[in-house]
C-alpha cells in the first residue's frame, strides 16, 4: 500500500460512510471486512454528532464536500478519526440507478474502504483564506445582483417604448435617471437608490480587496504584471490555489480550472469538444474575463496577445481562442507565482508584429 493510501486506514479497521443532509446525516458502518454493521441516522448539529462519533472507536469517516463539510471535518478530526472529504463530482458519477441518502452512505462507505484516491479527496483551505475568499465572492454577489437590477430598468423602460443608452454600471443611475419615463418613475426610483448602494459596496470592497492584495497576499502583487489581471483575479487565483507546491507541473492548472477539452476518443474516432468545466467556476469566469480584455481592442502588446491574433478566425474560433488564452494565462500566473520572476509580456516578439496582427 502507498504512503498516500496508508493515510487513509484507520487503527480501527471501521470505515463509515457519512451522508450529510441540513437537518440529518444518515451513517453507514463497515468493519474490517466490509460487512455492516449499522446503518441509521443522527441530526445534523455538532451537540448530536459529538456524542455519536464520540462512542465510535477510531474510524476512516468518509463526507462529501458540501455546506456543512467544513466544520464537519474540524469535528470529526477532532475526535480522533480521519476524515475523507469526497469530491462530491466523483462520489455521485458513481451512484447507479437506485439512490438514496441510505445507499449513499453505503456507496461512500465502500468507496473509501476499497480505494479512497477514486473519491479524489479534498482539502479545506485554511481560515483565513476561507474568509478572504469570501470577501472576493461578496463582490461578486453585489455585482450580479447591480446586473440584474440594471436589466430590469431596462426592460421597463424598453416595455415603455424608451430604450436606454449603454454606460459603466457605476453610474447607471445617474446617466438614466432623466431618461426613463415619467410614469415608471415609482417603479424604477426604488431600483435605481438600490443600484446606486450596491455600488457604493462594490467600490467599497475593491478597497478592501486591495489592501489584502498589499499587505497578506504579495503573491498576488506579483501576478498583477500581466495586463488585464487586477486585485480581484490575482486574488481568487491565489485564495483559490492557495499554495503553488500542489501542482507538480504549471500546466496542471488548466486542467484543475476546468479550461481543458473533454475527451471521448474511441479507436479512430476522436471527436473535438467542449472543455471539462472542472473546478472553481468562479476563477474560471475571472480567468476568461482576463483573457477577453488581452484579446480585446484596448489589450496592449504581449506574446498571450500576438498568439491569440495569430489564431483568430471566424466566431466560433474566437471562443476557442479566448479559452485558450485564459487557460495560458491560468498557467503563467501559477508560474510566475511559483517563480517570483519578473514578467516580460513580449518575451522576444516585436511590438509592432503583435499590433498589427
Amino acid at each position: 500500500m502507498s504512503k498516500s493510501s496508508t493515510r487513509y486506514v484507520s487503527q480501527s479497521g471501521l470505515t463509515v460512510g457519512m451522508d450529510v443532509g441540513d437537518k440529518y446525516c444518515h451513517l453507514c458502518i463497515l468493519d474490517e471486512d466490509a460487512e455492516i454493521v449499522e446503518e441509521g441516522r443522527v441530526a445534523t448539529t455538532k451537540v448530536a454528532l459529538t456524542r455519536r462519533l464520540s462512542a465510535l472507536e477510531p474510524s476512516l469517516v468518509a463526507i462529501e464536500v458540501g455546506t456543512h463539510s467544513r466544520w464537519l471535518s474540524r469535528l470529526i478530526e477532532g475526535l480522533g478519526h480521519i476524515c475523507l472529504i469526497a469530491n462530491a463530482y466523483e462520489a455521485r458519477k458513481r451512484a447507479g440507478d437506485r439512490k438514496n441518502d441510505r445507499l449513499d452512505a453505503e456507496s461512500l462507505a465502500r468507496e473509501a474502504r476499497s480505494d479512497p484516491h477514486k473519491l479524489k479527496p479534498l482539502t479545506h483551505r485554511g481560515e483565513q483564506a476561507a474568509a478572504d475568499l469570501a470577501l472576493v465572492l461578496s463582490r461578486d454577489v453585489l455585482v450580479r445582483a447591480r446586473s440584474m437590477l440594471i436589466l430590469r430598468v431596462r426592460g421597463l423602460s424598453k416595455a415603455h417604448g424608451a430604450r436606454l443608452p449603454k454606460c459603466d454600471a457605476r453610474y447607471f443611475p445617474e446617466k438614466v435617471t432623466d431618461l426613463v419615463p415619467e410614469d415608471l418613475g415609482p417603479a424604477v426610483q426604488p431600483l435605481l437608490e438600490t443600484i446606486r448602494s450596491l455600488s457604493d459596496q462594490i467600490h467599497d470592497l475593491d478597497k478592501q480587496l486591495d489592501r489584502l492584495a498589499e499587505e497578506r497576499y504579495p503573491e498576488a502583487k506579483g501576478l498583477q504584471q500581466v495586463a488585464g489581471v487586477g486585485p480581484l483575479i490575482s486574488l481568487a487565483f491565489v485564495l483559490t490555489l492557495e499554495q503553488p507546491y500542489r501542482f507538480k507541473d504549471s500546466r496542471d492548472v488548466g486542467a484543475y480550472v476546468g479550461l481543458v477539452p473533454r475527451q471521448r476518443q474511441s479507436g479512430e474516432r476522436d471527436p473535438e469538444l467542449g472543455i471539462t468545466k472542472a473546478g472553481n467556476a468562479y476563477l474560471r469566469y475571472l480567468l476568461v474575463q482576463g483573457a477577453q480584455y488581452i484579446v480585446g481592442p484596448h489589450g496592449p502588446d504581449s506574446h498571450l496577445r500576438l498568439w491569440a491574433l495569430r489564431r483568430a478566425g471566424g466566431k466560433n474560433a474566437k471562443k476557442r481562442t479566448v479559452v485558450a488564452v485564459a487557460r495560458k494565462l491560468a498557467v503563467l500566473l501559477h508560474r510566475l507565482w511559483l517563480t517570483g520572476e519578473v514578467y516580460e509580456p513580449l518575451r522576444g516578439e516585436p511590438a509592432g508584429e503583435v499590433s498589427a496582427a
